[in-house]
Parts: C-alpha cells; structure tokens; sequence
C-alpha cells in the first residue's frame, strides 16, 4: 500500500468478493425485486435500531480521538445525525411496518447484532481515530454502494422498499461515507505498513459483519440456547 490516496480503494478491492456477495445476496435481492417477506424486513429493520444505537457511540470515540478541531465538530455532526436525525427517521419508517418504539426498545440483540457492534466499540475503545473509521467505513460506504446499485438497476416495485433504496442512494448519504473515505486517506498518509494492515484486518471483520447482518435478517436469526 505505497499510493495512500488509493489507499480505501486498495480496502475496497480486498473486500471485494464480500462486497460482491452482499449485492447477491436474497436478502438484498429481496429489496429489489420486492419479493423479500415483509416479517424479514421488519426483523431486519429492528436489529438495525438497535446496531445504530452503538453506532452512534463509535461516532463519540471520533469526537474523543479526533486531531483538531474541525475534525471533531465533523464526528460530533455525524453523531448528532445519527443518533437524532437518522434515528427519527428509522423510527418513521418502522411506524410503516407496524413496527412501535416500544417494541424496538425491548428487542434484543441478535447473536450477530451483539457480536458485531461489539467489534465496532473494542476497536473504537482501543485503537487510533483510523481505526474508528475503519470500522464503521464499510457500514458507510457498503450501504451507499447497495443503495446506488439497486437504484441504477431501476429499484424496487414494492414501495416501501423503494423508500429505503432511494435513503442509502442519497446524495446526503453519499457524501457522509466519501467524507470517511478522504479523511481516511489522510490521516493515514505517513502511516507504517504495519498500521495499515492493522486498518485493512478492522476493515475486512466489518465488511464480514456486513454480509452476516444480511444473513442474520434472512434467517431471522435467533439464539440457539
């Protein structure tokens, strides 16, 4: 990794037979082609509640490991947006889908909902600003790679579906995960290679917990004891 502003496309080109698997994925081709079952969605969008709760925390340890000042006022905007904005909006849609805040409130995790955002928060707690942006980079990113894709191959026949298409295909969206991206690659630029293999392992477990989140709505994922 010599030519650091390659430095997330050289992430992204290791990830990419996982990335590739996300967009082939039933889950995902559900979305689509509007056939995914409405109950799988709805298990899907109330474990997605409850990872975007931690989420937000991994936005406050950006605000904590952040190098300037204008760095953390961008971390303190992302997590105001997610933890307020993004949340109220989730909760609008869930409203669609009969989906109560008090029912996603009492919900628990899902075995892979607690082992990823307790990947993203160990990272977050004990590594470099990098490393924070590293974990939740493929969250991001992926969503906005999804949301792009399925937009441009025409969207979704089911309405609601289509809702959530055109939220990841945002231009407002976009711009969050390119922000990540550019910051990334700068704060990276003197880095050693043994810093930015650290930065590709985080990268690639949470491109992993990506896939598997897909899996874990699919199934419906419960926990076997």
């Amino acid at each position: 990794m010599t030519n650091n502003s390659k430095f997330t496309d050289e992430l992204r080109q290791h990830a990419a037979p996982i990335w590739e698997a996300d967009l082939k994925h039933p889950f995902v081709r559900g979305i689509a082609d509007g056939s995914l079952p409405t109950e799988k969605f709805k298990f899907y969008l109330i474990q997605d509640y409850l990872f975007l709760l931690d989420y937000s925390r991994v936005f406050a340890y950006g605000v904590i490991k952040a190098h300037d000042e204008a760095t953390m006022a961008l971390f303190s905007q992302l997590l105001n947006e997610t933890l307020n904005t993004e949340m109220d909006l989730h909760r609008g849609y869930c409203k669609k889908f009969g989906i109560s805040a008090d029912e996603m409130e009492a919900a628990e995790m899902s075995p892979t909902t607690h082992a990823y955002t307790r990947h993203i928060l160990h990272v977050a707690q004990i590594g470099t600003l990098a490393d924070v942006i590293a974990g939740v980079l493929p969250c991001q990113w992926g969503y906005a790679e999804i949301g792009t894709t399925l937009a441009e191959q025409g969207g979704s026949p089911e309405p609601l579906y289509q809702e959530w298409i055109d939220m990841y295909a945002s231009p407002e969206f976009l711009a969050l995960g390119e922000w990540l991206r550019n910051l990334l690659n700068e704060i990276t630029s003197d880095s050693s290679s043994f810093e930015k293999e650290r930065i590709q392992r985080y990268f690639l477990l949470s491109s992993r917990y990506e896939y598997l989140f897909w899996e874990m709505a699919w199934t419906e994922q419960p926990w076997q004891i």
